[in-house]
């Protein structure tokens, strides 16, 4: 049994990692200040034994005096662009001071540590699909720079970590991901083409809907990232996604006919350094981690918009 500390566990993805690692017997810490994580996505764990939850912002420093700790999944930043915009230098922060945090502890700790990056560091890619040997297409001043480059510091620490103290690092750069428990307000394609068309409102396309996106069910995404702290002397990084590619307005076709909505598609101005592809190179993970994806998007569409239409109803 394992001691694992999970920053950011009680997000939308990190709180489902804490439910795996649960099920696989480990002993987790959950770490999370609540910013965009909720307490109701742990709730159903809070009287397991092997759970603790620490409501700590990883920004300040983090001491664990009373546990030895084996692995560190560092999760803490928020992801949307419309939470991690709320406050870009504190954006920064999580990705600089705050990783700087927790690869101090596990330095202490002697505890291997998993980054969760990201594909937003590859930008508006000039290559297609995206391979982990793509240095990116990133506006270092725009308005998603505090995310973008904060991830790619992130990685930068985690290297310079790894070739000076030895650390045992892990880097995977995630792809878009979706499921039950992400958050209603957070900005995000497949939870705002839901909400809208299970309330019949207009579902907002930027841009004119042909750029397109490559959606993993979070689930596989788990499965991925917890294979990848495991398998032995590869530290990545390493892309983990799907690699189905769909476009916008075909997405937004699907969570109609799926729910059966009366929702027509209205047209927005695209954000500044939205990118127009995003698409995984997965080759590298199929071959270390023997992973790949196994959830259809129309199984996965499906039980994101259950899980939905239990939320509003709970709501009301």
């Amino acid at each position: 049994m394992k001691n694992v500390v999970v920053t950011g566990g009680a997000g939308f993805l990190g709180s489902h990692l804490c439910d795996y690692l649960i099920n696989r017997g480990e002993k987790v810490i959950c770490i999370d200040n609540l910013f965009t994580g909720s307490k109701e996505n742990i709730s159903h764990l809070i009287d397991n034994s092997n759970f603790k939850f620490i409501n700590h912002d990883i920004i300040d420093p983090l001491y664990l005096e009373d546990v030895m700790i084996d692995q560190i999944y560092n999760l803490a930043c928020p992801a949307s662009p419309i939470h991690y915009q709320i406050n870009p230098v504190r954006t920064i922060k999580a990705n600089t001071i705050g990783v700087i945090n927790v690869l101090g502890l596990a330095k202490k700790h002697k505890a291997r540590i998993l980054q969760a990056s990201t594909s937003e560091i590859y930008g508006d890619p000039l290559i297609h699909p995206q391979v982990e040997s793509y240095r990116g297409n990133v506006n270092t001043i725009g308005p998603r720079a505090c995310y973008d480059e904060g991830k790619r510091v992130s990685e930068t620490l985690f290297f310079d970590y790894y070739r000076q103290h030895k650390l045992e690092i892990r880097v995977v750069r995630i792809f878009n991901t979706y499921g039950p428990r992400m958050a209603h307000e957070d900005g995000r394609v497949v939870s705002n083409f839901i909400l809208q068309a299970l309330k019949n409102e207009p579902i907002t396309i930027y841009g004119d809907g042909t750029q397109t996106r490559s959606f993993c069910y979070v689930s596989d995404l788990i499965d991925g990232i917890y294979k990848l702290m495991n398998v032995e002397s590869f530290t990545g990084p390493v892309n983990i996604g799907n690699p189905n590619e769909i476009n916008l307005l075909v997405l937004a076709q699907k969570i109609i006919e799926i729910i059966g909505s009366q929702s027509q598609l209205i047209f927005k101005n695209l954000p500044e350094d939205d990118p127009k592809q995003r698409n995984p190179n997965i080759s590298l993970a199929r071959e270390v981690l023997k992973w790949e994806p196994r959830i259809s998007l129309d199984e996965g569409l499906t039980k994101t918009v259950d899980y939905f239409k239990k939320s509003l109803s709970a709501i009301k």
